[in-house]
């Protein structure tokens, strides 16, 4: 999933894989914003210069969990001699980057995050950075998951996933609705193309956004296994992620959040989008929540921040019905919006990762 998202993304961007050698011919692009190129009348390849060649930034909750279902079956139903190599080596959580860079011949900084909820953000910040300080002269940055049968059954059984509820009996997570139990699972990859402003008006590239700012935090009141209480201290890191990037609050015509439907972590959600405007004294702008249509895991956040940002409208936050009282927010109706000049993606994870992504129109 990861090499096919990786290279429908470079085929979208004219950017298709280079040969098996090839020579510098590009200029290094100047430290500046960084856009998410989309499909344009480029060339087939262009080959990255020598200051920096593609790098390859990629998130993953669980890893290759296939892999290591079939290494441990072999180890705990065989004997540990009977372990196979090539299990063990696609088992780890950086195989699938890895093989991105060998599939698309991305000789750069090979990078891997796993910090759960949060990593999908984190990878395109991290991305964004090798390519502004000029360490890259693009990146591929995105997420990827897979959800096998005993992952799912696990999640379930652990409380975590949505449950059957209404006179349908379907599985819907909602999204800060009073009545969310869980949220919806989901598997598949999604892979960005990242480059500097002036390296993609060169090659006459259409982005779909510009990468404005990022940043990261750390809630210490989360245990390991679920979500913290700290709303008001990554509020404040909110504010600073913000500052560093020459904005303020008022500059954020939209917001898409992670919530997904769990109890815990929609909670904090919500507390720490409050601490941040209250503290600005500022309403709330519309905020969206797609996780309540692309699940949980594979990427489908950042796809769907990204499309926010292009401008995509979005419907009424699925399964939303009942506004709990205790969160102070309620998601988008589904109501026309106007062109979003600014973008928030906020994800908070469990385990206490909290991770923005700052975007605006192209």
């Amino acid at each position: 999933m990861a090499v096919v998202a990786a290279r429908l993304a470079l085929a979208d961007a004219h950017l298709d894989a280079p040969p098996a050698a090839c020579s510098s011919s590009v200029v290094p692009p100047p430290a500046g914003p960084t856009s998410v190129a989309p499909p344009s009348a480029g060339p087939s390849w262009v080959a990255p210069p020598a200051a920096g060649a593609t790098s390859v930034v990629l998130a993953t909750a669980f890893g290759p969990c296939s892999f290591s279902e079939a290494l441990l079956r072999q180890v705990l139903l065989e004997e540990p001699e009977a372990a196979s190599p090539y299990f063990f080596t696609e088992s780890v959580a950086n195989a699938a980057a890895a093989q991105i860079a060998i599939a698309t011949g991305a000789r750069g900084p090979n990078l891997t995050i796993c910090q759960r909820e949060a990593g999908a953000l984190i990878a395109a910040g991290r991305a964004a950075a090798e390519v502004a300080a000029r360490r890259s002269a693009r990146a591929l940055a995105g997420a990827v998951d897979e959800m096998s049968p005993l992952l799912h059954a696990l999640l379930d059984r652990f409380g975590a996933l949505a449950r059957p509820a209404g006179a349908d009996r379907r599985e819907t997570s909602r999204p800060f609705d009073r009545r969310r139990r869980g949220f919806l699972a989901a598997d598949g990859a999604a892979v960005l193309v990242l480059e500097g402003a002036a390296a993609a008006r060169r090659r006459g590239a259409a982005p779909l956004a510009r990468i404005l700012g990022w940043g990261s935090a750390f809630d210490p009141s989360a245990p390991p296994h679920r979500w913290g209480t700290g709303g008001a201290a990554l509020g404040r890191a909110l504010l600073r992620v913000l500052d560093r990037a020459g904005l303020d609050v008022a500059a954020v015509d939209l917001v898409v959040a992670g919530a997904s439907g769990s109890p815990g972590g929609d909670r904090l959600e919500a507390q720490v989008l409050r601490a941040a405007w209250d503290e600005a004294g500022r309403p709330l702008p519309p905020v969206v929540a797609p996780k309540a249509v692309v699940g949980e895991y594979g990427g489908g956040f950042l796809a769907a921040a990204v499309l926010a940002a292009a401008g995509t409208r979005f419907g009424p936050t699925a399964g939303f019905a009942e506004p709990d009282p205790g969160l102070r927010l309620a998601p988008h109706d589904g109501r026309p919006l106007p062109a979003p000049r600014t973008v928030l993606a906020q994800t908070l994870a469990a385990g206490g990762a909290a991770s923005w992504l700052l975007l605006a129109a192209p």
